[in-house]
């Protein structure tokens, strides 16, 4: 009874191995996804730059638009990319974290915070949760500790 109840424990440790893994793979994808978001949003500030300040676009127009609408763009732009960039960074920490099984409540924040961004960040901030959450990946974070024969 002690060996099935040994390699029941043997099951579910690799188990929970192979999701951590996985994990640790979708939150690397998160950080592919954050890079992505950042060429799209350079190239649309590259066609807003470009319209704005192309004085032939204008030409027909009673006025150009002010200059203080390209200057709060500027703004949104910046924000936008200090975001991607920094869940990107927070995303690569978290899946370098889960394959070395540490740091398991910055994982959880970053988790939180993915969770805003629907429908994928949801997702994996959600099984995030269920797999953290789990007693028997708790014991996988837990430091080796010596035995007393040693």
């Amino acid at each position: 009874m002690n060996d099935d109840l040994g390699a029941a424990s043997e099951a579910q440790r690799a188990r929970d191995g192979e999701q951590l893994k996985l994990l640790a793979a979708f939150h690397f994808v998160g950080v592919g996804l954050a890079a992505l978001g950042m060429l799209m949003l350079y190239g649309h500030y590259a066609m807003f730059n470009n319209m704005m300040s192309n004085p032939k676009v204008w030409a027909n127009q009673a006025a150009p638009p002010p200059a203080e609408l390209f200057a709060g763009m500027k703004w949104f732009y910046g924000v936008c990319a200090a975001g991607l960039l920094g869940t990107g960074a927070l995303n690569l920490l978290a899946g370098l974290f889960l394959r070395a099984r540490t740091h398991r409540i910055f994982t959880f924040l970053v988790a939180g915070i993915n969770c805003f961004y629907m429908p994928l960040g949801t997702a994996l901030g959600i099984f995030t949760f269920i797999v953290l959450l789990r007693d028997s990946v708790r014991k996988l974070y837990e430091p080796a500790r010596p035995s007393l024969g040693d």
